[in-house]
């Protein structure tokens, strides 16, 4: 795995889980690494270890994606480090749940800080990093596009803004030959999302295979739009969720 090489990307929220496993699967394929952390630095630097060990540089930089200035920093730093960006993984988010009557307006403009703003500010920041050839992708969610369940309406909200603004950014970077997508997950076991609960069974069975995803699952998903052979793939979101919104 070689399709990859003499690039360099960015990760935000690449500490654990999916946003790890994007990391170590970049690395694999011969980018070099830069990924956000908010709290988990130790975890971060695990992550940075493991790119390192594909042979690849690494770099873990503390931002909270919620904070603009910090998202913009995070970006100058990876550009600063590595020379360029040709990859931005919007991956960083947060999980809202709860009655749709006790959600609280803090929790509102956190949610929207982290999964909108957040994603628009670090965007709009790394492209002007990026040549042509670059990749933006962002990770959304199958809840954008079917929420079978009550509790998560508005992580689905946010979820779901990402469509129309991958859409429009498609034709706004075509121009400079830079390619946006969304890869959206199914369920998915991570350490946060473990297997065996009653919420994650109940979604197991929502699938066509009826089993669950990986962390590795998604990140194949990323790696493939990352690659040399996606330059006419723009505007569009990859279902990774075992045929859960078939």
């Amino acid at each position: 795995m070689s399709q990859l090489v003499g690039r360099t990307a960015l990760v935000t929220g690449g500490s654990r889980g999916i946003g790890a496993a994007i990391a170590e699967r970049l690395a694999k394929e011969g980018a070099d690494v830069a990924l956000t952390y908010l709290n988990a630095a130790d975890r971060a630097h695990e992550v940075v270890k493991s790119v390192e060990a594909a042979g690849r540089r690494g770099l873990a930089v503390q931002a909270d994606s919620g904070d603009p200035e910090a998202v913009v920093a995070a970006v100058e730093r990876t550009a600063a480090e590595f020379g360029s960006i040709d990859i931005l993984v919007n991956n960083a988010g947060v999980f809202p749940y709860g009655p749709f009557q006790d959600v609280t307006l803090a929790e509102i403009d956190r949610t929207l800080a982290v999964h909108i703003r957040g994603v628009f500010i670090a965007t709009q920041a790394a492209v002007r990093h990026m040549g042509r050839g670059g990749r933006v992708i962002s990770v959304g969610s199958c809840w954008s596009n079917r929420v079978p369940v009550p509790g998560v309406t508005l992580y689905a909200m946010s979820k779901s803004a990402l469509n129309g603004f991958t859409k429009g950014l498609a034709h706004d970077l075509a121009p400079l030959g830079i390619t946006a997508n969304i890869v959206d997950p199914g369920p998915t076991v991570t350490d946060m999302n473990p297997a065996g609960t009653p919420e994650i069974e109940e979604e197991r069975q929502r699938t066509a295979t009826k089993t669950l995803g990986t962390a590795t699952d998604t990140a194949a998903a990323v790696a493939y739009l990352a690659g040399p052979d996606t330059a006419w793939i723009t505007g569009t979101s990859l279902a990774v969720d075992g045929g859960y919104t078939a």
